[in-house]
């Protein structure tokens, strides 16, 4: 039997009413992704984190750190000393193999000396490294070797010199290095910007990127 006009009409009001609903229910939760046709796909639990990890975490965090997932859904861990309301210096450093993936490491400003650099070298999925205005030397960058996945380095400010910083030509990811107020010299920047010619160097706040000269046409 067909269904009344009137009928029809409620019926579509409801379904849409449902819809409207559901779609408000899916946008609010941060863990529901939206398949085709605006259906529900699936259903993305928050990240957790092993006991073992939780204590590491909880005992960086009370030597003065900040320890942050990158989103709801990225174990993936942003850890940072600057700011710290106390001293921070190799002793926290050593705790950070402890720690589950970190990508974000920040140490500005901070005690920490070459050898705690030793702890640095064995994060091998970081990503980004803030060392600026710290004693960091040439010795210190040695440690940083294995860090292949690295693609931002800030030395702002620290001792490095020329001779270190030709070994983070070997690092495949790196795409923005900051030097400004280091003992690297401009025939040094050259040379590496020559045999990096991708990598972006920041030698202080005025001048944009480093780039190699143009050559000249062949005639």
């Amino acid at each position: 039997m067909a269904m009344r006009p009137e009928v029809q009409s409620l019926a579509v009001v409801a379904r849409m009413g449902f819809l409207g609903l559901l779609t408000t229910f899916i946008w609010s939760n941060p863990f529901i992704s939206i398949g085709a046709e605006g259906t529900p796909a699936t259903t993305v639990k928050p990240v957790t984190y092993t006991e073992a990890h939780k204590q590491v975490i909880a005992q960086v965090k009370s030597k003065g750190g900040q320890v942050l997932a990158l989103a709801q859904t990225d174990a993936r861990l942003d850890v940072s000393f600057h700011l710290s309301d106390q001293p921070v210096t190799d002793e926290q450093l050593a705790l950070l193999p402890g720690l589950p993936e970190v990508a974000i490491l920040n140490l500005r400003g901070t005690k920490i000396t070459d050898a705690g650099l030793v702890h640095v070298g064995t994060l091998k999925n970081l990503l980004k490294l803030h060392l600026e205005k710290t004693a960091i030397t040439d010795a210190g960058l040695a440690h940083l070797s294995g860090l292949e996945k690295l693609e931002y380095l800030n030395l702002y400010g620290t001792k490095v010199t020329g001779a270190g910083v030709k070994g983070l030509a070997k690092l495949p990811k790196l795409q923005r290095l900051y030097l400004w107020q280091t003992e690297v010299s401009d025939a040094d920047l050259q040379e590496l910007q020559v045999s990096r010619p991708e990598l972006k160097i920041i030698k202080d706040l005025k001048t944009p990127p480093t780039t190699p000269a143009p050559e000249e046409p062949k005639k």
